[in-house]
């Protein structure tokens, strides 16, 4: 299983979560959106834990199995249609998720996720 792990994943897992610590011992390769990347940094900068969870950040993307997924051009033409997707529901996400979703579409991931605004596109898979 190939999966992607939004803000709040990470976090689970992190936590020690039981479900997330399972998908991500399972996985064979794990994505960090970008986006994500960011949110933790933010989040991280913060809290009062901003060094201790930047290192177990660092010991987590040195995992061989562990990447980094950045935009591109490509990108850009999923999250344009997910976004007239969304549109034409009448539904919206916020704009970060609409780029996580775009990069997992784009890469056919599995996304672990809490959140269930992702339900409303049908193409991208959650755990």
């Amino acid at each position: 299983m190939n999966v992607a792990l939004d803000t709040n994943a990470y976090s689970d897992f992190m936590r020690g979560d039981g479900d997330r610590v399972r998908v991500v011992r399972a996985a064979r390769t794990i994505a960090l959106p970008l986006v994500v990347l960011g949110e933790l940094r933010a989040g991280f900068a913060a809290g009062n834990r901003e060094s201790s969870n930047a290192a177990n950040l660092r010991r987590f993307l040195a995992s061989p199995r562990v990447s980094i997924l950045s935009p591109d051009e490509q990108t850009t033409h999923h999250y344009a249609q997910l976004h007239f997707q969304l549109r034409a529901k009448g539904a919206a996400i916020p704009t970060n998720d609409l780029w996580i979703a775009s990069l997992v579409v784009q890469h056919d991931l599995i996304l672990c996720t809490s959140d269930n605004h992702f339900r409303q596109l049908p193409q991208v898979a959650t755990c």
